[in-house]
């Protein structure tokens, strides 16, 4: 009689959440491309770097203050970063947006750049390439070479650590995306990227710096990472933002939006597009298929980008190139060429390969199928609760 009325107990409380919590089955997604007012804009996954959206992405732009994330990655590779720098009289006087360093004053050259990235200091750029280089001059060489050869973009072109305006100061929506990547992989350049606020104590200055960035508080949006402005008048607005949810992380760049508020409104919708319509498939480094005789493996962890509500087949050819392909088009989503494992490992490497393509299949279909797993539960719980609803009385009564 007590397991009978718990149970009635337990339907009374599913009844009651049907009532007050509708359950929605079905969620809106938007899968219109969104008009921009941004001149260019790119969104790229930050995992697989296959682009999701562009707008004149590879048009060379002004990028203004987006110019420091370049500088910050650079430094982070190329300094000590517990050496003390001295800031110079040249540094000091540096315009615009600033963390307010004396002539003479020694900072810690990753303090330097935290004040670079958070308050977008121009003052403490300059002190970073002199330091580093030896002038802003050099820097500059040093930095597009780095670029080229390092981070892999060609068409930019930095003439200042910091972005105020030169004319020759130039790169693209796609090429600011492709360095942020890079500079993600970074662990210190992912925690200063994130940071909302950091406590300041200089010889002249001593505050709260905030990320300029509203989307790291003053505008909440879920997931977001990171982020970078950017405002000179020739260049108008510009934003990099890094964001994450579930199985998508995504880096937004736009460039020249006249208003800031078109500068987030385009940023935010193409956040929304993004989410709403992809998602990141996962291939781990040491995964193996058989071809015939043959056995090939995944060298590094390999990932690629796909829409949320397509099939994706992955299949391996006999010369060991990996298709993902959209079985609804056919199209080839994205490819990759693997390894040939030495036949002296070949007995290894095919048990291996059986039970890795076994378990990649089972957390595929998991995930697939994980939300039609849920929503059957949800709704056989809500059929629950409809028809008890209606013999709750009877069912009390009897119980008593």
């Amino acid at each position: 009689m007590i397991i009978l009325k718990n149970i009635v107990l337990l339907i009374l409380i599913i009844c009651f959440i049907n009532v007050l919590i509708p359950i929605n089955v079905y969620s809106h997604k938007n899968t219109t491309q969104p008009d921009l007012a941004s001149e260019s804009a790119i969104v790229i996954d930050e995992k697989s770097g296959d682009i999701l959206f562009e707008k004149n992405s590879k048009q060379e732009m002004y990028p203004a203050s987006l110019t420091k994330i370049a500088t910050a990655i650079y430094a982070i590779e190329n300094g000590d970063l517990e050496e003390l720098v001295t800031v110079s009289e040249n540094a000091r006087n540096t315009e615009g947006s600033r963390v307010y360093l004396e002539e003479g004053e020694q900072v810690p050259l990753k303090k330097l750049i935290q004040g670079l990235m958070i308050n977008s200091g121009n003052d403490a750029g300059v002190a970073i390439a002199e330091h580093l280089s030896g002038s802003v001059e050099n820097f500059a060489s040093d930095l597009n070479k780095y670029l080229k050869e390092t981070v892999g973009v060609d068409h930019t072109n930095f003439e200042n650590p910091h972005g105020l305006f030169d004319s020759k100061h130039v790169t693209t929506a796609k090429d600011i995306a492709e360095i942020t990547k890079y500079a993600m992989k970074n662990k210190l350049f992912k925690d200063i990227n994130q940071m909302e606020e950091m406590e300041w104590i200089g010889e002249s200055w001593e505050t709260t710096i905030h990320n300029h960035h509203k989307l790291m508080g003053e505008i909440p949006y879920d997931g977001i990472t990171g982020g970078k402005t950017g405002y000179v008048r020739q260049s108008g607005f510009t934003l990099a933002t890094t964001a994450k949810r579930e199985y998508l992380s995504v880096i937004v760049v736009t460039l020249n939006a006249q208003l800031q508020e078109d500068a987030y409104t385009d940023t935010i919708n193409l956040l929304d597009y993004a989410f709403d319509n992809y998602q990141t498939a996962f291939i781990s480094a040491g995964t193996h298929y058989n071809v015939g005789e043959d056995v090939y493996k995944v060298p590094d962890d390999l990932y690629y980008t796909h829409k949320v509500d397509n099939e994706v087949n992955e299949q391996i050819e006999e010369d060991g190139i990996l298709e993902a392909t959209d079985e609804g088009t056919d199209q080839v989503i994205k490819s990759f060429q693997l390894e040939m494992v030495e036949n002296d490992d070949k007995s290894v490497a095919t048990s291996a390969a059986s039970t890795d393509d076994m378990e990649r299949q089972k957390v595929s279909f998991f995930q697939h199928y994980l939300a039609e797993i849920v929503l059957v539960i949800l709704l056989s719980v809500g059929c629950v609760g409809i028809y008890y609803r209606k013999n709750i009385v009877n069912l009390l009564t009897n119980f008593r």
